[in-house]
């Protein structure tokens, strides 16, 4: 592949973490889940060398609401949902070297560091702003969690932060007509000191590294460039308990200032892969992602999360190496040494249900882990990635996911591998040597192995869908050729032709289970097996309680991490003649036409 011709490439796959205030809904891994598990398998598959991290995300007021809605404490709330999180990760199967929590020790002393690090180059500064109180709780409301009119372009829900309709930041204070999203209360607004990221420092110098990226989806850089005209300082600091403390004198034992969680959710990716490393048992082991020059760093996110990933997040990754438009004398890396900028910032849009947005509140959701107890995991990642929001709005409809699973996973694919592997076994027993190829022969399998080439160009340029619709196009010239060939009935007539097409066809089953195998990891494993391989084939993470207390005063705490190295390769292998084969089982489960109308139902009682 292109990327890495001149030797291995080292990718950090950096993951957006999940809002730890529940369990996250198949939209959330539509945009963050799937495709960076894709991403990674395939560039390990490659060569490269890869780095997939990320973890849960904790601070903050929401998971205090939600905490005392709950009769319990915020760690609590966070260590339940952080598990089950990881747990509905793991079942679909997201290859993560590391997937951690902000509340770890290690993520509270890399946040520090980048803290003082801006701050000792000159980006961070004190001011007093107005902050809005909730006049009920006397607690601070988070940007996001306050709605009103934009004063720009008259938008009535706006955020806080943000307007999703024009796209420009904001601050609270100048929204019409705010409103509290916890209880619709209107905001007390009221003057309060924290600490503020000089973000028009970097306008320049942003806007410069912007306009490099060609490679970016162009909705992605197009809406990152179009945010830089209205670069405002940003507050990361807040009135709240529940965060990491500001590590200043005067600050650091204050009960009511915290570092604002959007401020350290973004570090997670450089703490994550710090942790890794410490884990591996190489600590320095994460600058080769960070750090050398041809390493290149892909983020994964929905596109609600594009300004903290191609603008705040880069510029502060900038301004811990010293780098702005005005950068002041002695500006200089912090302890950590200077660190790379994203490579690529891989945003998909949203996914709806229905119709619907989804919504935990109104009951439109569908949980990830509820969804995996009743379907396989290879069938929703088949969906979301055939059918999801890459590049645009898509809306998830229970009869497309029957449709999609019935049409085309089990009457295209598994039908293949059922098929041909049923009739050698019945009919030979073991993989047979080919005879004679014909035109049709060659044509078949010059179509498989150039597939390789072509799928895995797009899944670099992060076009998966197109990258999937290719292997499918490659299943059903299979398929065509099986039925045309008809080699059931050239068993007595000729049977060294039948064997010649059951050679060609599984030839071609072992070279989809290869192209396939980023998708469909679970799926692949069988498919492996069922051509009489052994051992692991489509390695899965595995969870793993770590024995050291958090920060925030956990006793242990939760990982995802495995060992991804198998014997997986991305490249045409020829198969095994005379490897015994036994009927196989199917690889994926039919699912019966009811299934919509239970769905849609258990949807309207909920």
């Amino acid at each position: 592949m292109s990327e890495h011709r001149g030797g291995p490439v080292n990718i950090l796959t950096a993951v957006a973490w999940p809002y730890a205030n529940g369990p996250r809904h198949i939209g959330h891994v539509a945009g963050f889940g799937v495709p960076s598990d894709v991403f990674s398998r395939y560039h390990r598959m490659a060569g490269n060398n890869v780095l997939m991290v990320s973890g849960t995300d904790e601070h903050g007021t929401p998971i205090q609401v939600q905490a005392e809605r709950e009769g319990v404490s915020p760690r609590e709330l966070a260590d339940r949902n952080s598990l089950v999180i990881a747990k509905d990760l793991q079942q679909l199967g997201l290859s993560y070297d590391l997937f951690t929590r902000t509340t770890t020790t290690n993520h509270y002393e890399v946040t520090q560091a980048l803290f003082l690090g801006l701050l000792d180059n000159g980006y961070i500064f004190a001011r007093t702003e107005l902050g809005a109180i909730s006049p009920s709780t006397g607690r601070t409301l988070p940007d996001r969690y306050i709605e009103g009119t934009c004063p720009i372009c008259g938008y009535p829900n706006a955020r806080g932060d943000q307007c999703d309709n024009c796209g420009n930041q904001l601050d609270p204070a100048d929204l019409i007509n705010p409103r509290s999203k916890i209880n619709g209360e209107t905001p007390k607004f009221v003057d309060t000191e924290q600490f503020f990221l000089d973000l028009p420092a970097f306008a320049d110098v942003i806007s410069q590294w912007l306009r490099g990226q060609s490679h970016w989806r162009p909705n992605v850089q197009k809406f990152a460039l179009n945010l830089l005209d209205d670069l405002k300082p940003r507050a990361i600091t807040r009135d709240l308990d529940w965060g990491i403390p500001v590590p200043l004198e005067g600050w650091r034992d204050r009960g009511d200032k915290r570092i604002y969680v959007w401020f350290d959710a973004v570090i997670g990716y450089l703490s994550a892969s710090i942790e890794w490393a410490a884990r591996s048992g190489d600590p320095e082991a994460w600058r080769a992602w960070w750090q050398e020059e041809n390493a290149r760093a892909y983020y994964f996110m929905g596109k609600d999360n594009i300004v903290f990933h191609a603008e705040i997040w880069p510029a502060m990754l900038f301004g811990y190496s010293g780098i702005s438009d005005r950068a002041p004398n002695g500006a200089k890396p912090g302890q950590l040494g200077a660190l790379n900028r994203p490579f690529d910032v891989v945003s998909s849009e949203f996914l709806t249900m229905e119709g619907k947005k989804f919504s935990s509140s109104r009951n439109v959701v569908i949980y990830v882990g509820d969804m995996l107890s009743r379907y396989d995991a290879d069938a929703l990642r088949y969906y979301l990635t055939s059918a999801g929001p890459e590049n645009q709005d898509t809306d998830f409809t229970w009869a497309e996911f029957v449709r999609r699973n019935n049409d085309e996973l089990v009457a295209g694919w598994g039908n293949l591998v059922n098929r041909t592997i049923s009739m050698t076994a019945k009919n030979l027993g073991a993989i047979p040597a080919a005879g004679q190829l014909t035109d049709a022969d060659r044509t078949l399998l010059t179509s498989s192995s150039a597939a390789f080439a072509t799928v895995g160009a797009l899944i670099e340029k992060n076009r998966q869908k197109a990258a999937l619709g290719e292997v499918m196009k490659l299943v059903g010239e299979a398929n065509k050729y099986l039925s045309d060939t008809a080699p059931w009935k050239l068993k007595n007539e000729n049977p060294e032709r039948m064997a010649s097409v059951l050679h060609t066809t599984l030839q071609v089953v072992d070279d989809v289970k290869t192209l396939i195998t980023p998708f469909l990891p679970t799926s692949s494993q069988k498919v492996h097996q069922a051509l009489g391989g052994t051992g692991s084939w489509a390695a899965m993470p595995d969870l793993v309680e770590v024995d050291e207390p958090t920060a925030a005063g956990s006793p242990s705490y939760w990982v995802l991490t495995g060992d991804y190295q198998t014997q997986a390769r991305w490249v045409s292998q020829p198969i095994a003649v005379g490897r015994p084969l036994a009927a196989p089982t199917p690889i994926i489960t039919k699912l019966d036409p009811s299934v919509v109308d239970e769905e849609l139902a258990r949807l309207a009682e909920s």
